[in-house]
């Protein structure tokens, strides 16, 4: 994510940390904060929900009772209103600044999108989608890389139909956020309910990453029709399950491959993949090394 090549026109350097620069919007304000030196324990608070970004540099991070964290570019955080955060700048300079893009939501905006998602794409088993009462720190999908870096430029822009345009991406923002909530909570964060049918879905892919997994196969286990059981995984994932089943072999494949006294041939055919050839292309273009590169790295460190 890069700020605007116009946005010095806006910039006003007021101070050397947390230097703010502002555009309203119809449903949010977006705010790019620069800061310019080291500062320690700096407070923010906005009084509406928030969904921060950072865009260049690196923040320290303090919550609450959380244990503090590092806050880099390509990942976001999306905190309740009034969450209270203390960041430290450890690497901030005059020549190498911190960019963070910090953007109020509309509680109307979040509550309209959250009750039009719960009618057209419901997550089934009688839950609703929900915004979340506690802070979430995620890394950006590339679909939210898009929207943040598509609302920067229209920040800048003069179009009469700005706030149509920015109302849209917000929708979109809100609901894909939602969406990486919902896969941290299932995924990332192993929380996994064998009375929730989505969650003995990823149970059983799982367990199974090594054998043929088809989408109707699943949807038959988890007793909902094939199409009906894409659509609503993929509506609360945002990916589809063969994605999902795929980056889950990756893991897998990247995990056994941590083994040196496993062979090559052992990982892939474990992992679910019939051809070497096949995982090597699609290893390589998730880590950016192919599987023997990878492991000599990672043995490097050892």
């Amino acid at each position: 994510m890069q700020l605007p090549q116009n946005f010095s026109l806006y910039r006003r350097l007021d101070t050397l940390v947390e230097n703010k620069t502002s555009f309203t919007m119809e449903q949010a304000e977006v705010n790019i904060f620069e800061t310019h030196q080291q500062a320690e324990e700096v407070l923010l608070k906005f009084h509406q929900p928030v969904f921060a970004s950072m865009i260049r540099g690196k923040k320290v991070m303090k919550l609450r009772e959380q244990p503090s964290f590092e806050f880099l570019p390509g990942e976001s955080l999306l905190l309740p209103a009034d969450e209270t955060m203390c960041i430290n700048f450890p690497e901030a300079e005059i020549d190498n600044p911190t960019h963070c893009l910090a953007m109020t939501l509309s509680d109307d905006q979040i509550r309209k999108t959250i009750q039009s998602l719960n009618e057209s794409a419901p997550k089934g088993d009688g839950e609703e989608w929900a915004f979340t009462p506690s802070s979430f720190h995620f890394t950006n999908t590339v679909a939210i890389k898009q929207i943040l870096q598509r609302l920067l430029f229209l920040c800048t822009e003069d179009h009469p139909s700005k706030d149509l345009f920015a109302n849209l991406m917000l929708q979109e923002l809100i609901v894909r956020i939602l969406q990486a909530e919902a896969r941290a909570n299932y995924i990332e964060q192993g929380q996994v309910d064998d009375s929730n049918r989505l969650s003995f879905a990823i149970r059983y892919i799982r367990e199974h990453l090594g054998e043929s997994l088809t989408v109707e196969q699943i949807s038959q286990k988890v007793y909902m029709s094939e199409s009906n059981f894409y659509r609503v995984f993929k509506d609360h994932f945002g990916v589809t399950p063969v994605e999902f089943i795929n980056n889950e072999r990756m893991k897998l494949a990247r995990r056994m491959l941590e083994d040196s006294t496993r062979k090559v041939q052992d990982v892939y055919l474990s992992a679910g993949f019939n051809s070497g050839s096949y995982f090597n292309r699609v290893f390589k273009r998730k880590y950016g090394l192919s599987p023997k590169a990878y492991r000599e790295q990672v043995m490097g460190k050892c």
